[in-house]
């Protein structure tokens, strides 16, 4: 957006409110509020050791209807895909680019289409890694980037996300800081919160699994 634009919408909300523009002194106070990212509020169940972090994580992600298949380290994830692939008949893999998963040894997929490209319809499965874990709601926090668009968390039928141990924390807040000390001031085009695979009651009150998503959320949980 262009900064005449952005001058012209604000312009607009001022005139709707009555107001004209912030003195200097409150736009400081502003951009100092702003810039504090105080917690509020922490659940007690959020304010857990890392053992008990990982305990409800797993409660709460299962009582939303995730999957979770445990693995030992990230390098036998191309196994666990290639036996889960297998139980479920399928032939296809779609997964992100990120640096972690090239390096991994995909060998186990003989035989399954693996591509790298941005998702298409009736793509049936796709592979990402998460950047945190929290653990009380059991939600998954994931970031957009050239190697993993946000399509490959909504337009397939079933989500495949990589998760390590050591990415839960307890609550939101824990996981927003953790990802402004990564990204700096270049921050992603989406953060996704995900909980479950896809539902909605909508329609006459009838649980519909998939109905804007992923019928099925499965979280590899790796255990470092």
């Amino acid at each position: 957006m262009s900064q005449n634009a952005r001058d012209q919408i604000l312009g607009n909300i001022r005139r709707g409110l009555g107001r004209g523009e912030l003195s200097q002194q409150a736009q400081t106070q502003l951009r100092e509020r702003i810039g504090q990212h105080p917690r509020h509020t922490i659940p007690a169940r959020g304010q857990l050791d890392a053992e008990g972090q990982v305990a409800l994580f797993r409660s709460m992600a299962e009582e939303a209807a995730a999957e979770l298949i445990d693995i030992d380290s990230l390098e036998k994830l191309p196994i666990a895909v290639a036996d889960f692939l297998q139980q479920n008949q399928l032939k296809q893999l779609l997964r992100g680019s990120d640096a972690a998963l090239e390096a991994l040894d995909w060998g186990p997929l003989e035989g399954i289409k693996v591509e790298s490209r941005p998702v298409q319809a009736g793509d049936p499965i796709s592979l990402t890694l998460s950047f945190a874990g929290i653990a009380e709601t059991g939600t998954l926090m994931l970031h957009s980037g050239p190697n993993s668009p946000t399509t490959m968390n909504f337009l397939t039928d079933i989500h495949l996300v990589a998760l390590r141990q050591s990415q839960i924390v307890g609550f939101y807040e824990q996981a927003w800081q953790q990802l402004r000390e990564t990204v700096g001031e270049n921050w992603p085009r989406t953060v996704n919160m995900i909980t479950g695979p896809s539902r909605s009651a909508d329609i006459e009150q009838r649980l519909q699994m998939g109905a804007h998503g992923p019928k099925r959320l499965v979280i590899f949980m790796i255990n470092d």
